[in-house]
């Protein structure tokens, strides 16, 4: 029997695009032991929850090993380059036990380094934006590749990260595992007016937070026509939740805006879904929105040079602002001149995942893998 792991080393946002892989493998293949493997015990509750979505699959939990000072670190620090290294590397024999191992991030590709040369290391990916980090050479060293749509597999094959037979496009398997936890979705809001989401960036050098973030926050606690739901980037407040939730207090008791600065609500569509006009920077989650064509207003703190850069290619599906000034003006305008983006966001669906609505895939990104196994043996 073949033994297959999908380990979780990095945050829970990484999870949505691999795990319903992992099950539907399980379905399709019960001659093939599939494994997971966590970095916490509180990981592996929630991922065990999720896998009772798919009540088909047969899997095999594990949680990674740590000694008990790497245990407290990852505990009062979360997931840091530093914690994932060292996963990797205490757990390098078992790493090394498998024919295949099927990862969202790219960190795992230090297994080489360390030792692990046996296993077959495949990369779902994670997102299906347009930073340039998401195109970055070292690609080349996974063994096979599993890709969203056209624009994904051009930059890559431009950049000379992907190798024919060695990659399968069409796949995205967030939104699989998306339709069987949203079949019944509540209302956020008990008003009727449009739902803003406001989804700044992790990284300073890109992201709207730190220059616009609090300006953003007071407008929409004292205006009275929109809702706001601030939901950032999971990264962004990676370690300092509470420190954060302390800042952001005068805000959370207001009933038009939902603060959350990173729980399950924030990577699983939740928010995406449920929102009427998408308000940002350079966060992939965009894409995932617009899988509904809705208006959008990209938020430019550092005077960017974006026209032409296929970085920000998503910042031609709205309009894009330099400062919070009037953000009633903006927000309004951004509202009436949607129609004069429909026609490009449509287009830039398309081309991102391959589909103009969301479809299933994980059974087809399972199948690819398997086959691409079975042919080098």
């Amino acid at each position: 029997m073949a033994h297959i792991l999908f380990p979780y080393l990095a945050q829970p946002h990484q999870e949505f695009h691999s795990l319903s892989i992992a099950l539907e493998m399980s379905r399709l293949y019960p001659d093939i032991q599939v494994h997971i493997a966590s970095l916490t015990p509180q990981r592996d509750a929630r991922i065990r929850m999720l896998s009772r979505l798919y009540p088909q699959s047969s899997i095999r939990f594990d949680i990674l090993h740590h000694p008990p000072w790497i245990r407290r670190y990852i505990a009062q620090y979360g997931p840091t380059p530093f914690g994932k290294l060292a996963t990797l590397f205490l757990n390098r024999n078992y790493f090394s036990r498998f024919q295949a191992i099927v990862v969202p991030e790219r960190t795992s590709l230090y297994l080489r380094r360390m030792g692990v040369t046996h296993p077959r290391l495949i990369w779902t990916r994670h997102g299906a934006g347009d930073r340039g980090i998401g195109f970055a050479r070292d690609v080349r060293q996974f063994d096979y590749v599993l890709l969203a749509g056209p624009k994904v597999e051009s930059r890559l094959l431009n950049a000379g990260s992907l190798r024919a037979g060695h990659y399968m496009t069409g796949i995205y398997a967030k939104f699989d595992m998306v339709r069987r936890l949203q079949t019944h979705r509540a209302r956020l809001f008990s008003n009727n007016r449009p739902t803003i989401i406001y989804n700044p960036h992790f990284c300073p050098s890109l992201s709207s937070w730190p220059r616009f973030g609090m300006k953003v926050l007071e407008y929409f606690a004292r205006q009275t026509k929109y809702n706001l739901i601030f939901a950032p980037h999971y990264r962004l407040f990676d370690t300092e939740r509470r420190k954060i939730m302390r800042l952001l207090a005068p805000f959370t008791s207001a009933p038009h805006l939902i603060i959350d600065p990173g729980s399950d609500r924030s990577v699983d569509m939740t928010y995406t879904l449920a929102a009427d006009l998408y308000m940002g920077d350079v966060s992939s989650q965009v894409s995932e929105f617009l899988i509904r064509p809705r208006p959008c207003l990209f938020l430019d703190a550092h005077r960017t040079r974006w026209r032409g850069n296929a970085d920000y290619e998503n910042w031609t599906l709205g309009p894009v602002a330099e400062n919070v000034d009037n953000l009633e003006a903006t927000l309004d305008s951004s509202f009436c001149s949607h129609a004069n983006f429909l026609d490009r966001q449509k287009e830039y669906i398309r081309n991102t995942f391959g589909f103009a609505a969301p479809v299933d895939t994980a059974a087809k990104g399972a199948k690819s893998i398997i086959d691409f196994l079975r042919v080098i043996g």
